[in-house]
C-alpha cells in the first residue's frame, strides 16, 4: 500500500507495466467534458467511483493503473469558446486546470490525468480509423445540414438557434439539438426561422458528405463479445439493459465525422476539411492518455490475456462503451484489451431537482472546497449515497445526519475512545504505549473477544467479495459495520472497569480494539484516504505501514486476529477528534447559499449588497460618526455592486526569466518582477506566437489579482496581457521608461483594486470585453488608454484587437 498516491499525479514515477503472473487491472473513468466545472453528480458518477476501486486494487496488491483526462474536442468546446470570447485551446487549458484542481482536492489518485487535445490522440485515433477504412467497415453518405454563408461553415447543432416547431411552445431561442423550454429533442433543420448563433444571419440547408461506421456489419462480432463479457465481467444490470435496448432497436450506421475545425483531422483526402465526431474520438482518449503515461501503452491495451479493463461512468455513457467503442476496436482486426467490467451509476439529484452544469444548479467541485467541510466527509457522503441501482438525492440534512451519526458518533467516537484511553497517563491508562498481553490471557478463551474476531473475519470476507464485484456502497457499509462492532465490544467489556479490576484482560481488550482501529483505517482508505492518513498519524505509524490485504502475504488472515495486528510497546501519537459536528444553522446557511442556479445566486448576492447600501443611506447616526465610517461602508457596498475597471490590479512587470513549460508544448513559464521584492510565476500560452528570445528581459502589463490557477502542474500567480486579432498575438507594451511595479491607470476612473478578484462574480470576464486596441495601436478600456506615469501602453501592429 506504500505506493498509493493521493491527488493528481505531479512527480513522474516509473510507469507501471503488466506483470506476468500478477493480476493486471486497467481502470478508466468517463472523461469529463472540459467546458465547465464538474459538479458532485459528475464526480461520484465516474472519477470518485473509479478512484475507490483503484485504491482497493492497490490495497489488495494488484498491479493496477487508473487513466483519465479531460474530453476536449467537439461542438460544446467551440460554443463555450464563443461565449467566453477566446479560442477552443484557451478554453481547454482553462478548464483542464480547473478540473485538475478539483480532483486534486478530492484526493483522486490518477496514475495519469491527461487530455484528448494531444498529438498522441491524433496519432492513435487516425491509426484506428485507417484500420477500419482498410477493413471496409466505413461507408460514405450525404446528410443535409445548415450552412452559414456569412461564417462560411456548416453549423453544429448548438450553433443554431430558432423558434421551436412544437405547437404551443414556439420558444424563440430553442437550440438546434433541444428546446430548453419544452424539452423536446430537435434537429437543426426543424427549427422555424433558424439563425446562426455567431453572426445571427439565416443559414441555408446544404448537402454535406460524411463517413459512417457500419455497426450492422459488425453486429455478430459485437454480440459475441457482449454475451461473453457481460457474464465474465458481471456487468451491472443497467448496463446490460441499456446495451440490449440498442441491439433490440437494430444497430444503425453511425456518423463518425463532423464539419468542425476543433477536433482530430480525418486523414482522408476527400474529408480533409472535417474532424472526427467527439463520440468516435473520446473513448480513444483512454488509449492516447495511456500512451502519454508510457510509450509501452500497447502492453496494456493490446494484451487481453493478461489485462482486465474496468470502466466507470454515468448511465448516459453506456452505449458508447458497450456498443460504439468495442465495435470500433473489433473492426480494426487487432487484439485489443476490451472492457471486462462496466460500473454504471444512475443520477445523483440535488435537493428538489437535477444537478445541471449548463444551468449551474447544485454543488460544484470548487463549492465543496469552499464550504470548509473536510474532503473525507464529502467523499463518504457521496459514496454512501452512490446511485448504483436507482437515482439518489443529495440533501443538506442528509449530509448532516450521515456526518453527525455515522462518522462522528460511530467511527470517530470509537477511534477516539480507544486512542484516548491508551494515551492516558499510567494509573489511568497506558501512557501512550500499546499494552502487552500476558501469556496466560488468551483471546479464544475470552468470549467477547472471540465473538468479535469471528464477526470481523466475516466482515472482512464480505468486504472483499463486495469490492471485487465493484459494489462500492456495500463495501463501505460493511467496513463501517466493523466500527459499530468495535463500539459494542467496548461497551460489553466495560474496559474502564476492567482496567481497575483485571488489568491483564483489559490489556487484551485494548490491544484488540487498537488493532481494530488500524484495520478500519486500512479498509476505509479507498473511501477516505485523508481520514486514514490522520488515523495513522494518531497511531504514530508511517503511511508505508498499511496492512495490504494481500492474500499471498497472509494479510487477510491476520486481519481476523485484531489483537495481533499492532506490536506491544509501540508508542502512539496524540489522539484528536477526527470529525466535527455539522450544526443546524450551518445546514440552513448552505441550503440557502446553494439554492437555485448559480445565476440566481449572483442576483441574490447583488440584491443583498443593494439592501445593505440602502440601509446605510437611511441610517441616522450622529454627525460625529457620519463623517467617516458610514461613507466608507457605503462606498464598499457600492463597489461590490459596481464592476469598474479600477477593480483590476494591472501593473508594469519585468520578465526576469522565461522558459518553456516542461510538460506543455504551448506554454511558457515566466518569472516576473511586479515590484513586490520577489518575482511571481506566470504561465502563458504564447509559445506559438512569440519567440522565446523576445520574452526575455522585457516590460509587460500584468494582471496581478486574478485567482491563481494551476496549469499543467505549475501554479500561475498572474496573467500577462496580450492583444490578438485572427491568428496574431502581441504583448501589450508599457513605455520602456515605466517604473516596474507601478499601477496601470485609466484616466477618469478612480478606485482601489480588489485584493483578489472573485471568480464567481466574473469581474475580469465582464471588463475584458471592453479591453481593445484602437486604430492607433493604443491599448484601451472603452476608448480610455492604459496609462503609466511614463505614458500610454501600446502594441506593435494589431489595431482593433481583443486584449486578454
Amino acid at each position: 500500500m506504500g505506493d498509493n498516491k493521493d491527488g493528481v499525479v505531479e512527480g513522474r514515477k516509473v510507469p507501471k507495466l503488466p506483470i506476468e503472473g500478477k493480476r493486471n487491472i486497467l481502470i478508466t473513468s468517463a472523461l469529463p467534458y472540459v467546458n465547465n466545472v464538474p459538479h458532485l453528480g459528475n464526480i461520484i458518477g465516474s472519477v470518485l467511483s473509479a478512484d475507490v476501486f483503484a485504491r482497493y486494487c492497490r490495497l489488495r496488491g494488484y498491479n493496477a493503473i487508473y487513466m483519465c483526462g479531460t474530453d476536449e474536442y467537439g461542438t460544446a468546446t467551440e460554443t463555450k469558446a464563443l461565449e467566453e470570447n477566446c479560442s477552443p485551446k484557451e478554453i481547454c487549458d482553462k478548464y483542464h486546470a480547473i478540473h485538475s484542481e478539483v480532483y486534486k482536492w478530492f484526493n483522486i489518485s490518477f496514475d495519469e490525468f491527461g487530455r484528448t487535445s494531444t498529438p498522441q490522440q491524433t496519432e492513435v485515433c487516425q491509426a484506428i480509423f485507417k484500420r477500419l477504412f482498410e477493413n471496409n467497415w466505413l461507408s460514405e453518405n450525404t446528410m443535409q445540414q445548415l450552412y452559414c454563408d456569412t461564417c462560411k461553415r456548416f453549423l453544429a447543432d448548438r450553433l443554431v438557434e430558432g423558434t421551436c416547431p412544437t405547437p404551443g411552445c414556439e420558444y424563440d431561442s430553442a437550440r438546434g439539438d433541444q428546446c430548453e423550454k419544452c424539452g423536446k429533442l430537435l434537429n437543426p433543420t426543424e427549427l422555424k426561422d433558424p439563425r446562426c448563433k455567431v453572426c445571427q444571419n439565416s443559414p441555408r440547408i446544404r448537402d454535406t458528405n460524411h463517413l459512417f461506421l457500419e455497426l450492422p456489419l459488425l453486429k455478430d462480432r459485437l454480440e459475441k463479445y457482449i454475451d461473453e463479457m457481460s457474464v465474465a465481467g458481471s456487468w451491472s444490470q443497467n448496463a446490460i439493459q441499456a446495451t440490449h435496448a440498442w441491439l433490440k432497436e437494430g444497430l444503425k450506421s453511425r456518423c463518425i465525422t463532423r464539419d468542425l475545425k476543433w477536433g482530430v483531422p480525418v486523414p482522408h483526402e476527400k474529408f480533409r476539411d472535417k474532424v472526427f465526431y467527439v463520440w468516435f474520438d473520446a473513448p480513444i482518449g483512454y488509449v492516447s492518455i495511456t500512451s502519454c503515461y508510457t510509450p509501452n501503452w500497447e502492453k496494456w491495451w493490446k494484451n487481453p490475456k493478461n489485462v482486465e479493463l474496468y470502466q466507470f461512468m454515468g448511465k448516459d455513457n453506456i452505449p458508447f462503451h458497450t456498443v460504439m467503442f468495442p465495435s470500433t476496436l473489433l473492426g480494426t482486426g487487432e487484439d485489443w484489451t476490451l472492457m471486462k467490467t462496466i460500473s454504471v451509476t444512475e443520477y445523483l439529484n440535488y435537493e428538489a431537482g437535477k444537478f445541471s452544469k449548463s444551468k449551474g444548479i447544485g454543488v460544484f467541485g470548487n463549492d465543496a472546497k469552499d464550504t470548509n467541510i473536510p474532503v473525507e466527509v464529502w467523499r463518504y457522503y457521496l459514496l454512501t449515497n452512490r446511485p448504483e441501482v436507482s437515482d439518489t438525492l443529495f440533501t443538506w440534512p442528509d449530509l448532516q445526519a450521515k456526518l453527525n451519526s455515522e462518522l462522528l458518533n460511530n467511527l470517530g467516537n470509537f477511534i477516539n475512545r480507544v486512542l484516548s484511553f491508551i494515551a492516558k497517563p499510567s494509573g489511568q491508562g497506558y501512557g501512550s504505549i500499546i499494552p502487552d498481553v500476558p501469556d496466560d490471557v488468551r483471546a479464544d478463551s475470552h468470549e467477547p473477544t472471540k465473538k468479535l474476531a469471528e464477526k470481523v473475519a466475516e466482515y472482512v470476507e464480505q468486504y472483499i467479495e463486495a469490492m471485487e464485484k465493484v459494489k462500492l456502497k456495500q463495501g463501505l457499509k460493511i467496513a463501517m459495520s466493523i466500527s459499530g462492532e468495535g463500539n459494542a465490544y467496548l461497551q460489553e467489556c466495560q474496559f474502564w472497569r476492567l482496567y481497575k479490576e483485571n488489568q491483564s484482560l483489559c490489556s487484551l481488550v485494548m490491544k484488540t480494539a487498537v488493532g481494530l482501529v488500524y484495520l478500519l483505517a486500512c479498509l476505509l482508505e479507498p473511501f477516505m484516504p485523508s481520514f486514514t492518513l490522520e488515523v495513522f498519524k494518531q497511531i504514530n505509524l508511517s503511511n508505508e505501514m498499511h496492512l495490504s490485504l494481500c492474500d499471498e502475504k497472509g494479510d487477510v488472515d491476520r486481519a481476523k486476529r485484531p489483537w495481533e495486528i499492532l506490536t506491544a510497546g509501540h508508542k502512539i501519537g496524540t489522539p484528536e477528534p477526527l470529525f466535527k459536528e455539522l450544526k443546524d444553522e450551518e445546514v440552513e446557511f448552505f441550503r440557502k447559499k446553494f439554492a437555485g442556479s448559480q445565476a440566481d445566486r449572483i442576483v441574490r448576492a447583488e440584491a443583498e449588497a443593494e439592501k445593505v447600501a440602502q440601509q446605510l443611506k437611511k441610517t441616522k447616526i450622529s454627525a460625529e460618526k457620519k463623517k467617516q465610517p458610514a461613507k466608507s461602508a457605503k462606498t464598499q457596498a457600492t463597489a461590490e455592486l459596481e464592476i469598474s475597471i479600477t477593480r483590476l490590479d494591472i501593473r508594469v512587470g519585468l520578465i526576469v526569466k522565461a522558459q518553456k513549460h516542461p510538460d506543455a508544448d504551448s506554454l511558457y513559464v515566466e518569472e516576473i518582477d511586479v515590484g513586490e521584492g520577489q518575482t511571481r510565476t506566470v504561465v502563458s500560452g504564447l509559445v506559438k506566437h512569440i519567440p522565446l528570445e523576445e520574452m526575455q528581459n522585457r516590460k509587460v502589463c500584468v494582471l496581478c489579482n486574478l485567482k491563481p490557477a494551476t496549469m499543467r502542474g505549475i501554479k500561475s500567480q498572474a496573467m500577462v496581457l496580450a492583444a490578438s486579432n485572427d491568428n496574431t498575438v502581441e504583448l501589450v507594451d508599457p513605455p520602456s521608461s515605466a517604473r516596474v511595479g507601478e499601477r496601470v491607470t485609466f484616466p477618469g476612473f478612480e478606485g482601489e483594486p480588489d485584493e483578489m478578484l472573485n471568480p464567481k462574480r466574473k469581474v475580469w470576464e465582464t471588463l475584458q470585453v471592453d479591453l481593445r486596441t484602437n486604430a492607433d495601436l493604443v491599448a484601451c478600456y472603452k476608448g480610455v488608454p492604459l496609462t503609466t506615469s511614463a505614458g500610454i501602453c501600446k502594441v506593435s501592429s494589431i489595431s482593433n484587437g481583443t486584449i486578454r
